[in-house]
């Protein structure tokens, strides 16, 4: 392996893992970043679907009592059933979409200049968001409703205009319908895991042919930084959320993504995937 493209895995995986469950798009950090270590292509796409594996374990782990209690309680325990039927019925708008459009999509706005755009926008929306005045009907997970999950499965996807953040339009979705701040983050996380493990098993099939064995190496290096990384993030956000707002995340949104915007057009950068 090359030590430059083990710096451009390591690097990466860190972003990975850092912005993939902040409200600060993971895939806009990965367009932008990827495009300034000049790791695009096919093989960067591969490389992406593998390192996204790493952020969804790292929940996994974060989360395993809670995943087991609610696989053994499935059978007989209403609370479990529930709180399964919520992921599910949150999961399918994002499939539905992504299945029609994700190929359009990826085509005409993976590029620096959609993802800042994005970025603006979408912090300019969390700052209202978090101004409003908050009306919380579920404390907790297990006090959604399905008509709330479904509310915020409609808000996730939004998240398909990369730039626009996975988990930042669950968890702002789910403090506009009643979700408390701590609920709204924790089903964020929990909703990662069906719609990005599905994201990344059809991503997978669909580019099987970009895997190659000699690239095991540089994959494995993203993958266990990305874990690594999306572990502290994990962490760090559930602590932070207990005692402040998301404004510090919409404010971060917008000052970088006015920052990519102010580079493209005095050409500083020449953000080479902005080209048509």
């Amino acid at each position: 392996m090359e030590l430059w493209v083990a710096v451009q895995a390591i690097i990466l995986g860190v972003v990975e893992g850092i912005t993939e469950f902040l409200p600060i798009s993971s895939t806009g950090h990965q367009i932008i970043v990827a495009d300034l270590l000049d790791f695009t292509g096919q093989r960067a796409m591969a490389f992406n679907i593998i390192i996204q594996l790493g952020a969804i374990l790292a929940v996994v782990w974060e989360y395993r009592r809670t995943i087991a209690t609610v696989v053994v309680g499935l059978p007989n325990r209403a609370p479990a059933q529930r709180f399964t039927a919520n992921l599910l019925v949150a999961f399918f708008p994002a499939v539905i979409l992504g299945l029609a459009f994700a190929d359009d999509i990826h085509k005409y706005l993976f590029n620096p200049i959609t993802v800042a755009t994005a970025l603006v926008i979408g912090g300019v929306i969390m700052l209202w968001a978090e101004k409003r005045q908050h009306s919380i009907t579920a404390p907790s997970v297990d006090d959604m409703t399905w008509q709330q999950a479904l509310k915020v499965g409609c808000a996730q996807c939004l998240a398909l205009i990369p730039g626009t953040s996975r988990s930042g339009s669950t968890i702002i979705g789910g403090l506009l319908f009643g979700l408390s701040r701590t609920a709204a983050t924790e089903f964020s996380f929990f909703l990662a895991i069906p719609t990005m493990l599905g994201a990344a098993v059809y991503s997978g099939y669909k580019y099987r042919h970009l895997f190659q064995m000699s690239d095991i190496p540089v994959f494995a290096l993203g993958l266990l930084f990305s874990f690594i990384f999306a572990m502290v993030a994990v962490k760090a956000l559930l602590k932070f959320v207990a005692s402040h707002s998301y404004s510090v995340f919409a404010w971060y949104r917008i000052g970088f993504g006015l920052l990519i915007l102010l580079t493209w057009q005095f050409h500083w950068i020449d953000w080479s995937s902005a080209k048509p």
